[in-house]
């Protein structure tokens, strides 16, 4: 004779695996889908090579290097080894120059942050605002 099993009582528990991993694949495709905020820097191209910078606008930039090491202040290529040798050429430097000069900040990366704040306080002392701070790549 055929023998069919004893119907099983429910005992109202639900298996809720299968539903856990439907949430979690709705919540992965969410966050992969999401609009994310996107950081553009604007950059100002030539739009043809007559618009490049020619010679005469490196002349009206000046390069301020701290360095690491001593001699830790230099002016383009003129160097000093300290800021009370540094200040006053600077200075004079800056009273001679016309108005829309550009300065180039090129810091070591060894090099101390609390000359880098002296510079850039006496530059906006001078009422100096073209400048710019160069920095290196990273590998």
């Amino acid at each position: 004779m055929i023998k069919a099993k004893p119907a099983t009582s429910f005992n109202g528990a639900f298996e809720l695996t299968p539903l856990i991993d439907i949430i979690f694949i709705v919540v992965v495709f969410l966050l992969l889908t999401a609009n994310s905020q996107l950081f553009s820097v604007k950059v100002d191209i030539p739009s043809s090579d007559s618009a490049a910078p020619s010679d005469s606008a490196s002349a009206q930039t000046m390069t301020l290097s701290l360095r690491a090491e001593a001699p830790f202040w230099a002016m383009n290529e003129q160097r000093f080894n300290d800021w009370q040798q540094f200040k006053p050429a600077l200075l004079v430097a800056i009273k001679t120059s016309n108005p829309g000069r550009q300065f180039n900040i090129a810091t070591d990366k060894h090099a101390a942050v609390e000359p880098l704040i002296q510079l850039l306080s006496l530059l906006n002392e001078q009422g100096i605002t073209n400048t710019h701070i160069l920095m290196e790549a990273q590998p």
